[in-house]
């Protein structure tokens, strides 16, 4: 009952609100006047209206409220025949109000100028008891009130921006699921497309060059299509596909034998240095980077040789795939090149890409952390 009240009560306007306190506190400071069964001074229904109609205003200048409220109640000592008046329903209105929304400064101006007035105009000890705890209630009601609110607020808050980190991660996620998706196919059709353009040279020199040029293309598809599978896995959590495990540094020698034998690009794989470890997400974007290079090889370039390394530094897996070719036309700004370089990125690493220094072609270079590097970050 009472929260389908309070959830009623906030869905009035302020002004409403506030009026209803005005009458609500008006007639309740009205009551004495008709129990008493005799005719009062005039001035005592004004001090009444006076204690109670300045509620209105009570959110713009809740100090000034307060104020005048309480000079009013501190009036009604000067009217000898009004009816007693137990309680100023108003005032202790303004005080909630100063308590949970003024600054702290009026709050303590407040606190001390009615306890200064209490003692001045107080008559009696059970008196001034019976208002020091009517006055401390509605003061720790608002200090109650506005705490509540913070936390409200504190809470409303913390959910957009657990919201916008949904939202930013989801973007993360198109966008990586994009970046794969690229990769995977563009490498695919190039494949695909060099062995169907090699075709007729095949079968010029006999069935067995043919079956294998066909072969290649078959293996392109079908690896295109487990890869595809597995990506799109994550938007099944409870798929088999979700839980293939992903390309990993194991692959990198299966990706290059591939492309070594589509058409007359020579595809040499070095490895040197200590080998150690990278985090699963390194090795991913090492082989997509891989991929994507030797797919660009295989699109743009025009090569004749490519050498990709993996060279281990202190501990870092540094990636340099360089052709002889003339290197992509997209002054480094492709989508392909783009994507490798944010794979680097997102696990903590970097990829340049440009002419290979002092020679022919071009080459991409990425510079992955290693495990333990990625641990000590």
């Amino acid at each position: 009952m009472y929260e389908r009240v309070v959830r009623r009560a906030r869905g009035l306007p302020p002004i409403a609100v506030d009026a209803g306190l005005v009458v609500v506190a008006l007639v309740a400071q009205l009551a004495p006047f008709v129990s008493g069964g005799r005719d009062w001074p005039i001035a005592a229904y004004f001090i009444c209206v006076a204690v109670s109609l300045p509620v209105i205003w009570r959110r713009r200048a809740p100090f000034a409220v307060l104020m005048v409220s309480e000079l009013a109640a501190a009036a009604y000592t000067f009217v000898p025949d009004g009816p007693r008046q137990p309680l100023w329903y108003g005032a202790l209105i303004a005080m909630f109000t100063v308590a949970a929304q003024a600054p702290r400064w009026q709050r303590v101006s407040a606190v001390v100028i009615i306890a200064w007035g209490a003692f001045i105009l107080t008559g009696s000890f059970e008196t001034a008891a019976r208002g020091a705890l009517l006055w401390t209630t509605a003061y720790a009601m608002g200090r109650a009130w506005a705490n509540r609110q913070e936390y409200v607020r504190t809470l409303q808050e913390r959910a957009r921006h657990l919201e916008r980190e949904r939202e930013l991660e989801a973007e993360r996620e198109r966008s990586r699921i994009a970046r794969n998706m690229h990769d995977i196919l563009a490498h695919a059709v190039s494949i695909m497309i060099a062995q169907a353009e090699a075709g007729p040279v095949a079968m010029k020199h006999g069935p067995a060059r043919t079956e294998a040029a066909f072969e290649a293309i078959a293996t392109a598809g079908r690896d295109a299509m487990a890869q595809l599978r597995r990506i799109l896995g994550v938007l099944d959590a409870g798929g088999e596909s979700a839980r293939t495990p992903q390309p990993t540094l194991a692959g990198i020698p299966g990706l290059v034998d591939t492309v070594s034998r589509v058409g007359s690009t020579s595809v040499t794989l070095i490895v040197s240095g200590r080998p150690g470890t990278v985090t699963p997400d390194a090795e991913v974007a090492a082989y997509r980077i891989v991929q994507e290079a030797l797919t660009n090889v295989l699109k743009h370039a025009g090569a004749k040789t490519v050498t990709v390394t993996l060279d281990w530094r202190d501990g870092d897996l540094v990636i340099t795939v360089a052709d002889d070719g003339r290197g992509p036309q997209t002054d480094g700004r492709g989508q392909g090149l783009i994507g490798m370089r944010e794979r680097a990125a997102s696990c903590g690493g970097s990829a340049t890409v440009g002419p290979v220094p002092g020679g022919k072609g071009f080459q991409v270079q990425a510079r992955l952390p290693g495990a333990a590097a990625e641990v000590a970050r």
